[in-house]
Formats: C-alpha cells, sequence, structure tokens
C-alpha cells in the first residue's frame, strides 16, 4: 500500500516545490487580474463557460441546485465566477493543496463554502453526490501521468450520471516552463472514454498575449480569432445518465 502512495507523495511534494520556486521568481504578478491580457482572457473565458454551462443545464435546471466542486481552487476565482452565474455557496465544495491559497480562498468566498484542504483524492466527497466539478490548470501541473489520471478519476467519480466536468488547461507545452505539461482533448478522452465533449478553444497564446494587450485590445481581438494561436481548451465534459 505504502509503494502505491509513495509516487502520489512524492508528486505532491513536487508540487509545493515548483509553485514556491514560481513565487520565489515573482511570477505570481503574471497572473494579476487588472493586466490587460488577464482582463481580455478572462472576459473571452466567461463568456465561454456560460455558454458551455448553459448548454448543459437546459431549460429546467437552475445552477443554483448543483453542488459545484473546484479541485485546486487557489484563491477561489473561479467559484466566485460561479455564484456570478448563479450558484449557492452553500452548494460549494472547495479543495486546494496548497496551504496559503487555502486560507486566501477561505478570506475571499463566503463562509458557507465547505473546504477540503490537503490532497484532493483524500477529501472526503462522496461518489456520485457532485453535479459540477471544476479543473482550471490543476492538472497540467500534474507532471507524474499516473497521478494525473488518478486525480482526474477521483473527480470523475465524484460526479452523479448526467453531471459534468468543467477542464480549462494547455494544450501546447511551454518550452520556457518545465514545470506545467500539456493537458490534450485527446488524454482527457482516454481518461473519460464513454464521456460527451463539448470543446472550445480559447485564450490567446501567453507570449504574444502579453506583448500586446496593453499596446493595442484590437489586434489582440484579432489576433484570437485564429484557433492555432490560441493555447487553452475548455472542456464540457458531461459523465452519462
Amino acid at each position: 500500500m505504502d509503494a502505491q502512495k509513495e509516487p502520489i507523495r512524492n508528486e505532491i511534494e513536487e508540487i509545493h516545490r515548483r509553485y514556491a520556486k514560481r513565487s520565489n521568481a515573482g511570477q505570481d504578478n503574471l497572473y494579476n487580474p487588472v493586466l490587460p491580457c488577464n482582463a481580455l482572457w478572462r472576459a473571452e473565458t466567461h463568456v465561454e463557460m456560460a455558454a458551455l454551462l448553459n448548454l448543459w443545464l437546459g431549460p429546467e435546471r437552475n445552477l443554483g441546485d448543483c453542488i459545484v466542486a473546484e479541485i485546486g481552487c487557489g484563491s477561489g476565482s473561479n467559484l466566485l465566477e460561479m455564484i456570478r452565474f448563479g450558484a449557492d455557496p452553500s452548494n460549494m465544495l472547495a479543495n486546494e493543496l496548497l496551504p496559503h491559497r487555502v486560507t486566501s480562498a477561505r478570506a475571499r468566498l463566503p463562509a458557507s463554502v465547505k473546504f477540503f484542504p490537503g490532497d484532493m483524492r483524500e477529501a472526503e466527497i462522496a461518489p456520485g453526490s457532485v453535479d459540477l466539478v471544476l479543473q482550471f490548470t490543476v492538472l497540467s501541473s500534474v507532471l507524474d501521468p499516473v497521478v494525473r489520471r488518478a486525480v482526474a478519476e477521483t473527480a470523475w467519480s465524484w460526479l452523479k450520471p448526467g453531471g459534468a466536468f468543467l477542464s480549462y488547461d494547455f494544450v501546447y507545452d511551454n518550452p520556457r516552463n518545465p514545470d506545467v505539461r500539456k493537458v490534450t482533448v485527446q488524454e482527457l478522452r482516454g481518461i473519460f472514454p464513454d464521456a460527451l465533449f463539448d470543446v472550445r478553444r480559447v485564450t490567446l497564446a501567453p507570449p504574444v498575449a502579453r506583448r500586446i494587450a496593453g499596446l493595442s485590445p484590437e489586434l489582440f481581438r484579432f489576433l484570437n480569432l485564429f484557433p492555432f494561436l490560441r493555447s487553452h481548451a475548455l472542456c464540457l465534459i458531461r459523465k452519462p445518465t
């Protein structure tokens, strides 16, 4: 049993190390929401998320009645977005591995949100109890393929039949950042072979976007018209009923 847990322990230690390295290098400021590129990315993702959620919910279901969980919730931005879409905070489950991010998320989110800090595979969330699971650039931070698959499969096990896994992640490797690894739609289809997929390509590639967003939002929007320049996939992955 201990031998089976060893890769998970090692990967968790590596994730802590990689995020500490990023913070020490001052890279956290790259994700400052008031930077032009981040504001433009967020606006696009917001629109596409709303469209996908609308497709999934249909005319009869209400997001406010859904149990929503997020793995790797960070400082809580995505769950705040879900609240703006109509989700009920008392129906929200938040998982985060890094203690300082748990503290930040607790401070930002309503007190009724339930937190499950630490390894998401050990979270006391019952199988088949969640309507919607979010993962935003979490899988790409898990470099060990066995652990990555285990994370995805655990989140999938939480879902009710007809529930959905909303994934946003890189589809290209970043040669300048060895601490992340792409998550292709093909890989997700391999993990969830029986699922139904709705896929949107989003997010103008950061090396381009960060150079031009502050200079010309119009050029940003023009370049974003070309799918091959978009570096992420936003996928709504539905569990069969």
